[in-house]
């Protein structure tokens, strides 16, 4: 992908073309960028089944320019009976990854559809629910082809998955992974989608699917139970947000680590780099990552649990201190043991200027790997991200919020460009919107150039040891060499790895075109009208 695209009426983009098709439909039909997000996510969830389901969590930023965006926090808590002791009676001194005691928290994206379609509404919005999981239904009941990446990471982690309750009868081909191009129908999905259509979100925690789906966990294993899934709610938020000179960035809250993606732009811009693609942009990018890292590891977990107010830290006094720690000649070491994840992020913006970053995941691929027989749906593992010993915001108690690696972001430019982005990518997810962004907003790259980009990784991916900084196989020898020479211990990866991220953007200016892109690295594109 080497140019942005530009349309005038609306523009979608997603991780998976049909994804961003079925969103540019909506926007078509006169539907807004809410219902486009919606329609995305649904046919995300089937067609990019590896990535995200509808048993996972949601976050949203809303807005149009001009207003201070609203958050939609769709984030499902620890069950009543998942404490410390649950694992300690099953001989465990951590959470496991994978199985049903990795599913150990509700799913809230479905809730966090439906609390979107309401600010939709009061944007115009007019589209039912039925209409909006329509491409979705269609392709989990006549089938889809297997992507690329379904393909290779079916096979990766295959090992890992293969015994897990129900995997093994959705995704495997006669216990092999699907292969590339071969067509899968997911129709227990494609009923759920279908059903929630027609009988709304509320069922999927106190309806029909809420005893369906509770009684498949329970089969399974798992301590999320009906009343776990009754309380379990969206709720809005006001985004953090930061400025920089000619421009203000806004990204989520905790439970999230939104905090960090502000805070290495804000430290970055304060270094005084003057171009991008130099050792200054990459060294100076990675070394104010280090420190809001920090930062996010320290403080950043259950909002309910934490001890520090997140905004102090976007402070300017704050901002300095930290950036005064950088040295721009040589690498903080950096032994901090950083996250895993996989998930998707999407955007739209309608022709009258709404626009919506949205991220929706289920962590690692696949989620827990249980798949739920009555339903079809695959069960996030996002609370494996909980600890078992010691204090703080992330140790597990019931009703608790997991840590999140989800963040979309959005920025507002004094210029009247106002930005949707984001990606997939577990801990370079704030790594990722900072190359992207800076590429293109403070250094002036073409949208879809910033995305096309070399990028790079600073930490541990889904099962490696490493906390290397990742470089793609695409940067001049000479800045490698220099970025070594000043202490980052450096590993190269192929070019346009997934491990990259799947990332998006799309920019409305002044005079209303849009502009838009999407990621090599992923089966998306950005598209408009």
């Amino acid at each position: 992908m080497l140019n942005t695209v530009r349309a005038r009426r609306g523009m979608a983009t997603s991780p998976h073309h049909l994804a961003t098709e079925a969103g540019l439909r909506v926007l078509r039909e006169g539907g807004n960028a809410v219902e486009a997000t919606v329609a995305m996510a649904a046919a995300l969830a089937v067609v990019y089944p590896h990535m995200t389901s509808i048993g996972g969590d949601g976050f949203w930023l809303i807005g149009r320019p001009g207003e201070v965006p609203v958050g939609v926090e769709a984030c499902g808590r620890a069950a009543g009976a998942a404490t410390p002791e649950l694992y300690g009676r099953a001989g465990l001194d951590a959470i496991p990854q994978r199985g049903p005691l990795a599913a150990n928290t509700t799913a809230a994206t479905i809730a966090g559809w439906g609390e979107a379609l309401k600010v939709s509404a009061e944007h115009g919005g007019r589209l039912p629910l039925a209409r909006l999981v329509e491409e979705a239904v269609w392709h989990a009941e006549n089938g889809f082809p297997v992507t690329a990446s379904q393909n290779e990471l079916t096979s990766e982690k295959r090992p890992e998955l293969a015994g897990v309750s129900g995997f093994a009868g959705s995704f495997l081909d006669h216990g092999a992974a699907p292969a590339v191009g071969s067509i899968m129908k997911l129709p227990a999905l494609g009923a759920t989608l279908r059903r929630i259509g027609t009988a709304g979100t509320d069922d999927f925690y106190r309806g029909r699917l809420a005893r369906e789906i509770a009684d498949d966990l329970a089969a399974a294993g798992s301590p999320v139970a009906l009343e776990d899934l009754a309380r379990c709610e969206a709720r809005r938020v006001a985004p953090l947000s930061v400025r920089l000179p000619g421009m203000r960035l806004f990204n989520f809250p905790p439970p999230t680590q939104g905090l960090s993606s502000l805070m290495i732009l804000a430290i970055f811009s304060r270094l005084g780099v003057s171009e991008a693609e130099g050792f200054d942009h990459i060294h100076g990018l990675v070394e104010a990552t280090k420190q809001a890292f920090l930062v996010r590891d320290r403080i950043v977990g259950d909002p309910d649990s934490m001890s520090e107010d997140p905004a102090d830290w976007l402070a300017d006094a704050a901002l300095d201190r930290l950036a005064g720690r950088i040295d721009g000649k040589t690498a903080l070491p950096w032994p901090a043991p950083p996250s895993a994840g996989d998930t998707v992020w999407l955007g739209a913006i309608d022709g009258n200027g709404l626009a919506v970053s949205f991220i929706q995941s289920i962590y690692f691929e696949f989620g827990s790997g249980i798949v739920l027989p009555q339903t079809g749906i695959v069960w996030q593992n996002r609370g494996a991200s909980f600890q078992l010993r010691g204090e703080g915001p992330r140790l597990l108690a019931p009703g608790r919020k997991p840590f999140h690696t989800l963040n979309p972001a959005m920025a507002a430019f004094e210029d009247g460009r106002y930005m949707v982005y984001g990606t997939m990518g577990g801990e370079g997810q704030p790594q990722t919107q900072a190359a992207l962004f800076s590429r293109y907003a403070l250094f002036g790259e073409e949208l879809q150039a910033a995305i096309t980009a070399p990028r790079w990784l600073l930490g541990r991916t889904w099962g490696a040891e490493s906390v290397t900084l990742k470089l793609e196989d695409r940067f001049p020898p000479a800045l490698v060499a220099a970025l070594r020479a000043a202490g980052h211990d450096v590993e190269i990866v192929p070019p346009f790895d997934a491990m990259m991220g799947h990332a998006g953007a799309i920019v409305r200016t002044a005079d209303g075109t849009l502009e838009g892109a999407g990621d090599p690295r992923s089966d998306g594109c950005a598209s408009g009208f």
